[in-house]
């Protein structure tokens, strides 16, 4: 059975969504629902089938959600240790070709968001950095060309 790696934040951030989806997303949607059928004629009520679409949706994250965290592997970055990239790590890279700077985060694939600096662990750089140490030069294909980059500091 597969796990999935998450920060204590990442588990935390996918529980209140459980939490908000069962108490009151689904709530509201069966209202809609009983508030569309009211209407009469359901085949041609647009609102009675938007809201059934709603619940098919929230149907899905529901189960997308319960199977992650009941399968989420909690990996608290805090108590980590040591040079070598791992999950969790937060990393400084020089990027060789244009001399900026970067830091990521590597997290899991619930939790990531490119905007805060929090890379999945299965993205292709990530990939790249995982056992590497600061000094350590790594080439990354990325949509835009490869790009090249040197770990300048690790830390957890």
């Amino acid at each position: 059975m597969q796990k999935y790696p998450m920060t204590p934040a990442g588990l935390t951030k996918l529980q209140n969504e459980l939490k908000k989806l069962r108490e009151v997303d689904r709530p509201a949607n069966i209202k809609a629902i009983e508030e569309a059928r009211a209407h009469g004629d359901l085949s041609e009520n647009a609102e009675y089938k938007y809201a059934k679409e709603q619940q098919s949706l929230i149907a899905g994250r529901l189960e997308y959600l319960e199977d992650h965290i009941s399968r989420a592997e909690v990996i608290d970055p805090t108590k980590l240790r040591g040079d070598r990239i791992v999950f969790g790590a937060k990393v400084l890279l020089e990027n060789l070709d244009t001399g900026e700077q970067v830091t990521y985060r590597i997290v899991g694939e619930d939790e990531s968001n490119i905007n805060e600096g929090l890379i999945s662990v299965t993205s292709p750089i990530a990939r790249s950095m995982v056992g590497r140490e600061p000094g350590d030069r790594i080439r990354v294909a990325t949509p835009s060309g490869v790009k090249n980059y040197e770990i300048e500091e690790v830390e957890f």
